[in-house]
């Protein structure tokens, strides 16, 4: 038997304070976002470099920007790319029936936390993900672990693109434990093949060649 070498995520207690702004950060921009921003800027203070640094690159470009444009970059970037998916159960899954199950059961974690998702927001949305893993950061934390493969990929495709976003991912890897063993073998897979099932109008991704190490955030 294959033995596993997914490193089991450990939090502190800044994590849930960085999953908060990321959180925050990867929402639709809407009247609120500055808001957001302001917020975002205030916890990015207190957080390790590695982590805060892209936080703050992305709230430069988004603070000199109008809402307008960034909204409109949004949409093109997550609504029209498949490559660029902010539902994590899609990389794992495609558009089989697996995704239902997938999605079921972050319904029924959040459930049994006492977590409540309103009616137009899906469960594995990165956002809410990671607005989950700030009020219930160990179950959140092996969420995001499980789904370390796709936050990955996504990383890797943002990066590819040249989008602003790209921060905002960059400091979620930060957060979360080193690529390793069958973790690293699963986003070489994705590039390589694409979600499972998933063969008409996906784009190739970046090569995994350009993996890095995250920085900080992982068990030492």
């Amino acid at each position: 038997m294959k033995r596993k070498t997914t490193r089991a995520a450990r939090t502190e207690p800044w994590h849930l304070y960085a999953w908060q702004a990321q959180s925050l950060l990867l929402a639709y921009p809407d009247e609120q976002f500055e808001q957001h921003l302001a917020l975002a800027a205030r916890v990015a203070a207190t957080l390790p470099e590695p982590v805060a640094r892209p936080l703050l690159r992305f709230m430069a470009h988004a603070g000199q920007t109008a809402l307008a444009d960034l909204a409109a970059a949004y949409v093109a970037t997550f609504d029209h790319r498949k490559r660029c998916c902010l539902y994590l159960t899609y990389y794992a899954h495609g558009d089989t029936r697996k995704r239902g199950l997938g999605l079921l059961r972050l319904k029924q974690t959040y459930a049994a936390d006492g977590w409540r998702l309103g009616d137009d927001e899906l469960p594995d949305h990165l956002a809410v993900v990671l607005e989950f893993a700030a009020t219930d950061p160990d179950t959140g934390a092996r969420l995001l672990t499980e789904h370390r493969a796709g936050v990955e990929l996504l990383r890797l495709a943002l990066n590819g693109d040249g989008s602003p976003w790209a921060h905002v991912l960059d400091s979620v890897s930060a957060t979360l434990p080193a690529l390793a063993g069958d973790d690293r073998e699963a986003v070489m897979r994705l590039a390589a093949e694409g979600p499972p099932e998933e063969q008409v109008g996906l784009d190739p991704y970046a090569s995994p060649v350009f993996l890095p190490d995250p920085v900080v955030g992982g068990p030492r």
